[in-house]
């Protein structure tokens, strides 16, 4: 197969991922004026399916080459997203574990204790023994930093996604869509313990988004499209994010749609997949935002212009090194919330907050990058 584009990163991705990630960062101290202007208050979805999309395309963008050049590519090679697992599982256990050391030097605030229950983090305190293995194993997950273990069981499950793409890409589509409507009618759900909770990002729905992204993306890796720009998909796409954008900023749609919705689920029998918005498993009009976005950003030539300015460039920094980047904003994310509420609301110190956290995470990003240019630029026999 064609792969004209693999030796020319795509920026797009780059930079749309950074921008999740900052919009990620401010969600993840609920309580702020901030919050307002992120994706969330214009649409069905939010940072998160952006994220998870993207990071199917990183995927395929990564790892598919191999799957295409050869049919039945070598077991080492094949299985080369586990390692990144490895790397994966590490990192959140370090997050999750700073977490819980933040709780126990704070938790003798009122505050914070409350806090600690609506993050289920107060049991991991009380009962260490018993809840830090559950939190290595992702059987236990804290509430703001789930996602890391979504994609690992996505990763976990990629090799197979990446093969089934490159030969069967509609049947991997069909498939994956399938799965999602199973597991959102039958509300199927992966446990947790010592609670009974389930995963709040529930991979067995979830991997609808991160397979519309690995199909994207190997279809960059050729060179073309995985879906076509033609004139009425992509104006009807525009008016769907134009009803979502309204029907969440105006109470009166809100109301109506929602009444409408619940009329078809209460008389008509259609499933709650399809007329609520449920994170959890990817509710249909969460879904179908999500992919009209992607869609409709994705035709866009100024997109392609944006993300080849300079000015940029910090951004697109902050995508490129999306997993520290995304570790540190959940750990400064947690303080920040801490901070909140032990000193009370104030909109000066959440913009400082949020501000000294964007400092930070870009002083990171800039870093990383500035390490791995000169990494590259060392001979690779030693001599200069």
């Amino acid at each position: 197969m064609p792969e004209q584009a693999a030796h020319r990163r795509d920026y797009r991705v780059d930079l749309l991922r950074g921008i999740a990630l900052m919009m990620i960062f401010i969600n993840h101290i609920p309580g702020t004026l901030w919050e307002h202007a992120t994706s969330r208050n214009f649409g069905f979805s939010d940072a998160a399916e952006g994220f998870v999309l993207m990071s199917g395309i990183a995927t395929a963008l990564a790892y598919g080459p191999i799957f295409m050049r050869d049919r039945y590519p070598p077991l080492a090679l094949a299985l080369r997203p586990w390692r990144r697992v490895l790397t994966l599982w590490w990192v959140h256990v370090l997050v999750v574990l700073g977490i819980l050391a933040l709780f126990y030097l704070t938790v003798h605030d009122p505050e914070v204790a409350a806090m600690a229950v609506k993050r289920n983090i107060a049991r991991a305190l009380a009962d260490p023994v018993t809840f830090v293995p559950a939190l290595m194993a992702l059987s236990h997950q804290f509430a703001y930093a789930d996602i890391l273990p979504l994609y690992i069981a996505l990763l976990l499950a990629a090799p197979l996604v990446l093969a089934a793409g490159v030969r069967w890409p509609r049947g991997l589509m069909l498939a994956s869509l399938l799965l999602w409507l199973v597991v959102g009618i039958a509300r199927i759900r992966v446990p947790t313990w010592p609670l009974e909770n389930g995963w709040f990002f529930n991979p067995l729905a979830w991997q609808v988004i991160f397979v519309a992204g690995v199909l994207t993306g190997l279809a960059m890796r050729q060179g073309r499209r995985w879906l076509p720009v033609r004139i009425w998909p992509f104006w009807l796409a525009v008016a769907y994010l134009c009803l979502a954008a309204i029907w969440v900023q105006v109470p009166a749609v809100a109301g109506w749609g929602g009444h409408t919705l619940w009329m078809a689920h209460e008389y008509l029998g259609a499933p709650g997949l399809f007329t609520s918005f449920d994170k959890s498993f990817v509710h249909l009009p969460r879904l179908l935002h999500i992919l009209a976005l992607a869609y409709v950003l994705s035709a866009l030539p100024a997109l392609t212009r944006l993300a080849e300015s300079p000015k940029l460039a910090p951004l697109i920094t902050l995508g490129q090194h999306a997993l520290p980047v995304f570790a540190a904003s959940t750990g400064l994310a947690y303080v920040a919330q801490v901070v909140k509420v032990m000193a009370g609301p104030s909109f000066l110190l959440d913009t400082a907050l949020i501000g000294g956290g964007f400092m930070i995470l870009f002083a990171l990003a800039g870093w990383l990058g500035t390490r791995k240019t000169r990494r590259a630029a060392l001979p690779v026999d030693g001599r200069v």
